[in-house]
């Protein structure tokens, strides 16, 4: 049976992207033909939901009994990754509960492969969440995502202040996520499909539709960036370290 993955998308600050982010990553799994399912925690309601819901539950991560149907379920051999868009707000309580449940101490131990996809605002608020998560993640796999959907330098430009935030997890790793044209950004919201449909001019049933050719070609250079950050840090090793880096020949063209 394989060793399943789960993936922790969040932060404590909200507006930083996390569900852009939480989407970029079902897609890529998609592309490389991992099988995977996704938790909403934005409850009832959901955003994450609306743009996949043929693999999305949503769950409220403060019960108990919907902890349960996500970590509950871990052993089946299908899908492999879990990917949890974890709600503003709840990252650190999250972290602290898994550490409660025994979830972190199961990663340690090797049994589960855990990672967490820790999105940054340009904030020195939002940067004081890493010192918070720093003593709960335990042995995950830590991505600090520097995603620009505002323009912001995430104080490059003073390397004590950067240095003194970005280097408190040993063995973290820094991704970029680029900034999607805002016009484009809205058309695929509108469209309430993966950015990878939207690529390919298809709406959530399959059918052809009439996106715009300029939008579409954001999207696509957009997404393919996303998607060399995710190659650069070797995210499908964590997934199956025997796996090729590169989706194949027809998901790449999708993605440009």
């Amino acid at each position: 049976m394989a060793k399943p993955t789960v993936i922790m998308v969040g932060a404590d600050k909200g507006g930083v992207g996390k569900t852009t982010v939480a989407r970029t990553l079902l897609d890529y799994f998609a592309a490389h033909q991992v099988p995977t399912r996704a938790f909403d925690t934005e409850a009832p309601r959901g955003t994450l939901k609306r743009f996949h819901p043929g693999i999305t539950e949503v769950v409220d991560m403060t019960q108990v009994s919907d902890q349960m149907k996500i970590f509950d379920t871990l052993g089946g051999s299908e899908p492999k990754v879990t990917v949890i868009d974890v709600r503003a707000g709840l990252l650190s309580p999250t972290l602290k509960a898994l550490t409660d449940i025994g979830f972190v101490e199961a990663a340690k131990k090797g049994q589960i492969t855990f990672a967490v996809f820790h999105i940054l605002g340009p904030s020195i608020a939002s940067l004081d969440e890493i010192a918070a998560t720093a003593d709960t993640v335990g042995e995950a796999q830590y991505f600090l995502v520097k995603n620009f959907i505002n323009n912001t330098t995430f104080f490059d430009w003073d390397p004590a202040t950067y240095n003194s935030y970005f280097n408190r997890i040993r063995g973290a790793k820094d991704l970029v996520v680029p900034k999607l044209n805002e016009l484009a950004c809205e058309q695929v919201e509108v469209a309430s499909v993966p950015f990878v449909s939207f690529i390919a001019n298809k709406n959530a049933a399959g059918d052809a539709q009439n996106y715009s050719f300029v939008l579409r070609g954001y999207v696509r250079h957009w997404l393919g960036n996303v998607w060399n950050e995710f190659d650069r840090v070797k995210l499908m090793n964590l997934v199956t370290p025997k796996a090729e880096d590169k989706p194949d020949e027809q998901t790449q063209a999708a993605a440009g």
